[in-house]
């Protein structure tokens, strides 16, 4: 089979390394890729939201199978535009991408089949905004309704930081388009949990569980970023508590996607706030999460492209899946300033002294033979352990290893 990856990060680096042990593969691409994805995959250089390119080059190369990483092509439809192509594809199409593209849209869907989540209002312009503020305890969370790289999402401690941001969001356009419409919502403390699900269109399998630190700071202080290290498997998650998100979370979901007409068939992420046991959904996503699927895939036994194969065909409720019981970490090492303002450009040294690890390239390019950063997120550093402790412990030692002008990590992942 010829297989190609659209997208450029971790996590397309994480789904290539997986890909490429499938004894099915012959040929693995990957649209733009990077260097660490170029050991293992050809990489071509055609943008994730060039649509049409990304269809001719999958036609002319024979390509049999396509899974999308990042969330903008799928929410552009993607994956509409390869099926009139009559070309298989892993991803869901441009209505149920929506589940993504819009947070009012995913609240109200969790409201109408009754998934709990936290309160929440809408709101379309700035003054009703600045309104409803009145109706929420502190903190409050501010989101800014469209796409916005996993940045949109402010926790504000204070009405007047709460103020500025829909300030900055509605009125300034800090976050482009994604912020004409804001979501506030209330606040929910316990611990956060991820799950990424393979979904079929009438199947909906759980992966096994994860921790997302979404905080660039750590003890959880500072801006939020796309994630700086996550574990797997989430300690917090038992057969108890798998039961109870299975009832309470999972079975609503599929549910609904069946009485809306929603067609889903791809991944589906949600994000969980558990406290006391009861989960409570943060929000969805509608392809693999970035960091999650570095330290879940890492995990996975089954040949993945079996299972892609089963939810093309909606057979997913036969295909056997398999995990390692062995724990796995990933620490991701971010440019200096991240997330806010940072330098491109600085030379990475140190990657051929990892022995104990693998390094999955989140923000990277090759210039005059070296290695520099060339994004916020730059690396991933996952390591495999008997324990989520000796996973951890041979992660961080590797990440000694490795050095940048401004290199930054968080020195609490899966404490």
């Amino acid at each position: 089979m010829n297989i190609l990856v659209i997208g450029s990060g971790g996590r397309e680096h994480a789904l290539v390394w997986k890909i490429s042990q499938s004894s099915r593969v012959e040929k693995i691409y990957c649209a733009p890729g990077n260097p660490g994805i170029g050991q293992l995959a050809q990489c071509v250089n055609i943008s994730v939201e060039d649509l049409d390119g990304l269809v001719s080059f999958a036609v002319e190369n024979a390509v049999d199978l396509t899974v999308v990483g990042p969330e903008v092509p799928l929410v552009l439809g993607i994956c509409d535009k390869f099926e009139e192509k009559g070309l298989k594809v892993i991803g869901p199409n441009k209505i149920c991408s929506q589940f993504e593209g819009s947070k009012a849209f995913t609240k109200k869907f969790l409201e109408k089949y009754d998934i709990s989540t936290a309160a929440y209002r809408e709101y379309t312009d700035l003054d009703s905004a600045l309104k409803g503020l009145d109706e929420f305890d502190l903190p409050v969370v501010v989101k800014a309704d469209g796409l916005a790289a996993g940045k949109g999402v402010i926790i504000a401690e204070t009405k007047d930081i709460a103020r500025q941001t829909l300030k900055e969001m509605m009125g300034d356009l800090s976050f482009g388009e994604a912020g004409t419409k804001v979501v506030l919502e209330e606040f929910l403390s316990g611990t956060e949990a991820s799950i990424l699900c393979f979904v079929d269109g009438k199947n909906i399998v759980p992966m096994e569980s994860a921790q997302d630190y979404k905080r660039i700071g750590d003890n959880d202080q500072g801006n939020n970023t796309g994630g700086m290290g996550t574990y797997s498997p989430n300690r917090l998650f038992d057969s108890h508590l798998n039961e109870i998100v299975k009832r309470e979370v999972l079975d609503p979901i599929i549910k609904g996607f069946k009485d809306e007409g929603l067609d889903y068939k791809g991944i589906l992420f949600i994000g969980l706030m558990i406290e006391e046991n009861k989960p409570k959904v943060l929000e969805f996503n509608v392809r693999f999460g970035d960091p999650e699927t570095q330290s879940v895939l890492v995990r996975l036994e089954t040949d993945i492209v079996d299972i892609f194969e089963s939810m093309i065909k909606g057979t997913l409720s036969t295909q056997d899946i398999r995990w390692s019981n062995k724990s796995a970490v990933t620490i991701v090492l971010a440019s200096g300033g991240y997330p806010d303002r940072y330098e491109k450009g600085k030379v990475i040294t140190g990657l051929e002294q990892i022995e104990n690890s693998i390094v999955f390239h989140a923000g990277t390019k090759e210039k005059e033979g070296k290695i520099i950063t060339d994004g916020g997120r730059v690396l991933g550093v996952t390591s495999i352990g008997d324990t989520t402790e000796e996973a951890r412990d041979k992660a961080y030692e590797d990440v000694k290893k490795i050095s940048f002008e401004g290199m930054q990590y968080r020195r609490d992942i899966a404490y």
